[in-house]
Parts: structure tokens; sequence; C-alpha cells
């Protein structure tokens, strides 16, 4: 005769209850122990937890959809330009004053030919003067000659005129002397060199550039850009050709910012596309503002007017888009004949007008299912 003992023997005289957990008043859950000291500790360096928000709850739990973003490209450091070469204003003069000067060298000239003797008989009586008492041409005559060319150079070769929309940007030996923004006529040194600036808003169209999206698709980008000249200083002498630069800050932006974000993502805009035109402007035209800056251009906008496929991908892109714009017709077709199919079905059996088993009903599935499909893609055609 055999005796089973228990695996685990209780000690003797202790009771029954002791060890016994108590019984759950959840079944299907699982709880833990907590320390007691826990419940009473007044240490203030617990860490807050953290909380999600709860607009991200709410779209994660509601499947909205969260808001659009345009793509935050890299920054770079802005070139470095000359903190003296700054616009300032230039000194000029009146206009009227370099007129006086010219017609008075002029009228010198005219006066020392009669002195000179140089004037003939005929003029000398149509213009009543005296005869002159010099018999040629000497040194006092040369010098007067001298002095009234020179004031007549400087008269009439200082003076300039100022449009609307326009500035002289000056120099004397390579060094800035400072920016004309005045209109009208005035007069200015006349050994200045002097170079044109267009100060007025400008919008300049792109040629198609080529670039790529986030899967390697080549692409052809032809942008708008809103620009102006700020400062004359910087954009005429700080760099070689202002124009130029801006392009290839147009150039490089859209090597950053196209990479980054797919060509194309029919049936959803959670993520950004380049079909979301206002996403990418905006970021486009952060970077061309922040690199032309430097350089005293102001851009207000980079907007693409046209973001298309490159030639050799757009006839394969074209087919893809046909394909998928295809499959999601047959599929919203499909849905809506199931559920008629199934709204039919159902009312018929529902108001007791027909008795149908297993067979009858699959064999009257298929009846109505050929027949609405018919007749919607008869409507179509």
């Amino acid at each position: 005769m055999t005796t089973k003992t228990p695996q685990n023997p209780e000690p003797e005289g202790a009771p029954e209850e002791a060890d016994t957990p108590p019984a759950r008043l959840i079944q299907s859950e699982s709880t833990t122990d907590i320390p007691v000291h826990l419940l009473f500790r007044e240490d203030s360096d617990i860490g807050e937890p953290t909380v999600s928000p709860s607009v991200v709850g709410r779209r994660l739990g509601t499947g909205e959809q969260p808001r659009v973003r345009p793509p935050t490209p890299p920054r770079r450091q802005p070139p470095d330009v000359d903190p003296q070469l700054v616009e300032r204003p230039a000194r000029v003069l009146p206009g009227l004053l370099g007129v006086l000067v010219g017609l008075t060298g002029a009228v010198g000239s005219g006066v020392i030919s009669w002195w000179a003797g140089f004037v003939s008989p005929s003029a000398v009586r149509l213009l009543e003067l005296p005869p002159s008492a010099s018999t040629g041409l000497g040194l006092p005559q040369v010098a007067a000659y001298i002095g009234a060319g020179l004031l007549f150079l400087v008269g009439f070769g200082g003076l300039m005129r100022g449009h609307t929309g326009g500035a002289w940007v000056l120099s004397v030996f390579g060094r800035y002397r400072g920016t004309i923004r005045r209109t009208g006529l005035m007069w200015v040194n006349p050994l200045v060199l002097r170079r044109r600036a267009d100060v007025r808003l400008r919008h300049w169209r792109s040629e198609p550039m080529a670039a790529v999206d986030a899967n390697g698709l080549a692409l052809q980008v032809v942008v708008l850009v809103t620009w102006r000249v700020s400062d004359t200083a910087r954009a005429v002498l700080g760099i070689d050709d202002h124009e130029i630069y801006l392009r290839e800050c147009v150039e490089s932006a859209l090597a950053r910012v196209l990479p980054q974000v797919p060509a194309d993502l029919p049936g959803t805009t959670a993520v950004v596309s380049l079909r979301n035109v206002e996403a990418v402007g905006d970021a486009l035209s952060r970077l061309v503002a922040a690199e032309a800056e430097p350089v005293g251009l102001e851009v207000f906008a980079v907007q693409p007017t046209r973001i298309e496929y490159a030639p050799e991908v757009a006839a394969r892109m074209q087919r893809r888009r046909i394909a998928a714009l295809d499959a999601e017709h047959r599929d919203t077709v499909l849905s809506s004949l199931v559920d008629s199919v199934e709204d039919t079905v159902i009312r018929l059996t529902t108001r007791g007008l027909v008795e149908l088993d297993d067979y009858e009903r699959k064999a009257l599935v298929k009846d109505l299912t050929v027949a609405f499909y018919t007749g919607r893609t008869g409507d179509g055609a």
C-alpha cells in the first residue's frame, strides 16, 4: 500500500489561510503589490509622467489626417560679405549748376576764338563785335582755351539723369562712393564710375530646370521668382552678376528641396508631395531668401508654376497613373455593385416575395451582379 504526499507540504501549526492569496475581484486582470512606503512618499523629485498631446491622440484615434507641413531642408552658412560694403547716399549737386558751368566754358571758348582772331569778319559784323587786336594764337590764348575746355567738360560731363525705379552706384578708382536714388537732372564728379541698378520689383520666370524627386524620378520644374535689389552696393559691387547668382540660388534650392518629397501621392494629403505647391513654394522661398539676402537681394516668393516629369519618364508615369485611376474606379464600381446586389436580395427575402435556398440564392446573386454590371458599363459607355 503506497501513500502519496503533496509536493509542497505546509508547516505544521500554521493557519491554513495565512499562505492562501486572497481571491481576485477581477479575474481577467493581473495586479501587483505596491510597497507601503511608496504610498506615503513625500519626495518631490519624482518626474512628471509623459502624456501625449490630446490633439495627437485625437488624430490617431479618429483617423484625422495631420496638418501638412512644408519640408525643412538643412540650413547652410550664408556667404560672407564685406561688412563695410553697405549702401549709403552719395553727394550730388543740382543739375542746373553743371549746365551753367558748361555754358560758361562754351561761351568762353567763343570769346577766346574772337580774341585770337579766329572768327570770320562776316560773323564779327553780324554779331556787331569790335575787331580783334590780336595777331594770332599765343600762350595766353592757349591757357584760356584749356580753362574754357575744362569748364565745358566738367559742367556737361558731370550731368546725369535719375529715373524712377533706378539707381546709380558711384565708385572712384574702385572705391565705393555712394548710391543715387534721386530722380531728375543732377551733377556729380565727372571722374566717378557710374553703374546702373534696377531697384524695381521684378518677376523672373525660369526656363525648365532639371531636378529629381524623393524616388529619383527626373523632373522639369518652372518657377516664378519675385524679387528686387534692396542694397545696391552689395548687389553691384559685392558680386559679379546678381541675376546669375539668383538663378544659381534657385537651382540650389530645387536640388535641396525636391529630393525630399515624392512627385505624386494620389489619394492622400497626409504627406507633403509636389502636388502641395504652396508648401514646396514656402520652403523654396525661405532657402532662396536666406542665400540672397547677404548680397543685397530681397526675395519675396519662389513659386513653382509647373512641375512635370522629364520626357524620358513622362510616358511611363502617365501609363502608371492611368492604371491607378482605372483600378480605383473599378474598386468603386465593385463596392457599389455589391451593395446594390445585397440590398436587392435582402429586400426580396425579408418582404417574403421569394423563398430561396442556398443554390437559388447564389444563382440570383450571380444574375443580379451580371445585370447591374452590364447596366453600369452600358451607361458609362
